[in-house]
């Protein structure tokens, strides 16, 4: 089923000059500077957090030096009309600012296909990345999910993603993704040289009743002496980690904090849905 894609001008929603089977083969054709962000929908056009994702795409496009003027409501129409010209359901939907032509929003969307329950029960295996840092990582930027792609290609088969190492071995994120460990009993994550994630927000509302937060990331040296760790981002929850290049953490298997952070997770996401 291929990808539907419009362009919102100043005068309305335009069929775009190109097509393509899926987000990842549109990006090939979106300009590769400027910002964007992307996520998933609900019943068809529910989201979560959709005002938390439009306050980062003009917060990243304010980094960029990109003069972005954002008409929400008029946007969020075009999502919905975007969605039900698809007649997909459920989507991944997209909306791309580029630096050439701001006024020219880029919107796009796929069929929603979540994670197979395997991958939750299981969990995943990552590797470490080292020397792909982000030029601006509080930023979501279209380079990036272009150089991104190249660093995914080369992953060995059966690993799910990488984690991005900065500098003195800071565990800093995936490469499309937020990162956490725990250790000595408290949740660590980035605090800074990292995209501030939408489901982070989430995950930040409701650990902090179950185990201390600390806003630091976990370093290389760590990994050996981790009790849990996962990963989150909006299209995919809470993902457990159960192996970072050759450490198994715990005995190999989701811990019970992260399980029970993403019953708690999933439990604040099906009451807090919104309409686009």
């Amino acid at each position: 089923m291929p990808c539907t894609i419009r362009i919102l001008t100043p005068t309305g929603l335009e069929a775009a000059p190109y097509a393509a089977d899926s987000l990842l083969d549109a990006a090939r054709h979106e300009p590769p500077d400027g910002v964007y962000t992307i996520t998933n929908t609900f019943e068809r056009t529910k989201v979560l957090k959709i005002d938390a994702h439009l306050n980062r795409l003009e917060d990243s496009a304010r980094r960029e030096g990109i003069p972005l003027v954002l008409d929400r409501p008029r946007l969020r129409a075009a999502l919905r009309q975007l969605i039900a010209e698809a007649g997909y359901g459920d989507v991944r939907f997209r909306v791309t600012v580029p630096r050439a032509d701001p006024a020219r929003l880029i919107l796009s969307c796929e069929p929603f296909h979540p994670l197979p329950a395997s991958v939750y029960e299981q969990g995943v295996r990552v590797v470490l990345i080292h020397g792909a840092a982000r030029h601006n990582p509080a930023a979501k930027t279209s380079g990036w999910m272009v150089d991104r792609q190249t660093i995914e290609a080369a992953l060995p088969e059966g690993v799910f993603t990488g984690l991005l190492v900065g500098e003195g071995g800071k565990l800093l994120e995936g490469l499309s993704s937020n990162f956490y460990a725990i250790l000595g009993g408290e949740l660590w994550t980035a605090g800074g040289g990292v995209l501030p994630g939408i489901a982070q927000q989430i995950v930040l509302e409701v650990a902090p009743g179950m185990l201390p937060v600390r806003r630091e990331a976990p370093l290389t040296a760590d990994v050996p002496r981790l009790a849990e760790a996962f990963l989150t981002s909006a299209s995919r929850g809470i993902v457990p980690i159960v192996r970072i290049d050759d450490a198994v953490m715990g005995d190999g298997k989701p811990g019970p904090f992260t399980r029970l952070l993403r019953e708690r997770y999933l439990a604040w996401a099906a009451v807090n849905m919104e309409e686009i």
